[in-house]
């Protein structure tokens, strides 16, 4: 447990204005000499990693699939469903289904030497079924986009708690002191926003760093990178005495992680320019990489993915966003072509990331997962237009994770022979963050943060870890 207890502000502190004011005749005394001294980045609040046991993943790639895709058509076949095809579902979860079971229109194979099951509309990841865990019987709490994204990304249907990517960076840090140990690469903005990357109630330096690569160029992906007039010796000395107008503004705020997290920030901001440039610039790319991963937001942003971790980002989350759409994958109408579409764009790029890690030596300890909010339902969402959608659906659907200690080629958890409800080895969105903190090394239960009188965790009161899908 790590206890935060903010001490009361002593009466009367200056303001900025009054101490700039006071120290400004002082400047060469020797208490400033210390103050920059203190400017260096600060320890104040450094503490050692958390790991309670030997991690087998030191990053994560979470490919998150904004919208939700329809698990029967990508990862769960059910024939029941043509041979049921029409007839409504029972079940007062389900009262509200307008139209009947559809059956999905794409073949089903088996692919690799494990015989791992998996749609036509994946043929990029069929090549690499047996670096795949399937995981078919996942379930959350509510079928809506805005409380299933923030249950996905923080375990809370709403916005009050720290994400998945902050607790690691809480627990774990980043491998990097150039970089931010959490990066979130999205085109735009997903419907809810910075909420799904927030600290919540972690200190700020641990909020996920959301870069828009809606355009890969570096210096519009990553604004003010470099300074026009000053060299870095130049820059170094003004942060140095910005950071020592900080250190003496907060003396008698010692506890205040607010202002703790805005001197943090300003730090790292200065050693990004050290790496950044190189790091986030997939132009340093072969032709030939940038187009195994598809020349699309998508496809870049994974090869971008592969570039951070490498370089010792420890979380990094992409989100599959249409420019055009905000919910891509929120197939309402014309599932079957909408699915074609979407799948091509996610099957090329997921597939290339996985080969890519595999083959620098990477994915053995590279935790990659990919999956939505929800799923969708198997019954028809009927549309003017004859081209039938998928509802939301959160009571069965399929994700799955490759690599970082996982068992490939394993299929985990069914659903029913209607891929309505998860049946067997039930996962809730708890059990698959402690099962994804555990591959960290981290015991879910163990990684607590002292807020408003409470220890608060990731998992909450909830959470298993799936061992038998660890390898």
């Amino acid at each position: 447990m790590h206890e935060h207890s903010p001490s009361t502000p002593q009466s009367n502190p200056l303001s900025r204005r009054e101490m700039l004011a006071r120290s400004a005749g002082g400047f060469g005394m020797l208490g400033l000499a210390g103050a920059l001294n203190a400017a260096t980045p600060s320890n104040a609040f450094a503490r050692e990693q958390i790991i309670h046991f030997a991690p087998k993943a030191r990053r994560v790639i979470f490919l998150f699939m904004n919208g939700a895709p329809s698990h029967v058509d990508t990862f769960d076949p059910k024939p029941a469903l043509a041979k049921y095809e029409g007839q409504k579902p029972e079940g007062k979860l389900f009262k509200a289904a307008k139209a009947g079971y559809m059956p999905s229109p794409f073949r089903f194979s088996r692919y690799g030497q494990s015989g791992l099951e998996m749609s036509e509309l994946l043929p990029h990841l069929t090549r690499v079924a047996d670096d795949l865990c399937v995981l078919r019987g996942l379930h959350t709490d509510v079928p809506n986009h805005e409380p299933g994204l923030l249950m996905m990304s923080s375990g809370n249907q709403q916005p009050i708690r720290p994400s998945l990517g902050s607790w690691a960076s809480y627990g774990l840090g980043t491998e990097n002191e150039n970089l931010p140990a959490f990066v979130v690469l999205c085109p735009g903005r997903p419907v809810v926003g910075p909420q799904l990357w927030s600290n919540g109630f972690l200190p700020g330096e641990h909020q996920g760093t959301a870069v828009n690569t809606s355009d890969l160029n570096i210096e519009k992906l990553i604004a003010n990178l470099r300074h026009p007039n000053l060299d870095r010796a130049q820059q170094r000395r003004q942060v140095n005495l910005i950071q020592a107008i900080n250190r003496i503004h907060q003396r008698p705020r010692a506890d205040d992680e607010r202002l703790e997290s805005q001197i943090q920030s300003m730090e790292m901001a200065f050693r990004m320019q050290m790496e950044a440039a190189e790091a986030f610039d997939v132009a340093h790319e072969t032709q030939k990489t940038r187009e195994a991963y598809g020349m699309t937001d998508f496809g870049q942003s994974c090869l971008l993915a592969r570039r951070l971790v490498e370089r010792g980002v420890r979380f990094v989350q992409v989100y599959y966003v249409d420019r055009k759409n905000k919910q891509p994958w929120d197939t309402h109408q014309d599932n079957n072509g909408k699915h074609r579409k979407l799948c091509a764009d996610s099957d090329r790029a997921s597939a290339a990331l996985l080969t890519d890690l595999k083959q620098r030596g990477l994915l053995d300890d590279t935790l990659v997962v990919w999956g939505g909010e929800f799923g969708r339902t198997p019954y028809a969402q009927p549309h003017k237009n004859n081209k039938p959608g998928r509802d939301h659906h959160h009571t069965g659907f399929s994700m799955f994770l490759a690599g970082g200690g996982t068992k490939g080629g394993l299929t985990y958890g069914n659903t029913d022979e209607f891929g309505m409800n998860a049946v067997e080895n039930r996962l809730h969105v708890h059990d698959l963050h402690a099962t994804i903190l555990h591959l960290m090394g981290i015991d879910h239960k163990r990684l607590t943060y002292r807020y408003s009188g409470r220890d608060f965790r990731l998992t909450d009161v909830y959470g298993r870890v799936a061992h038998e899908i660890i390898s």
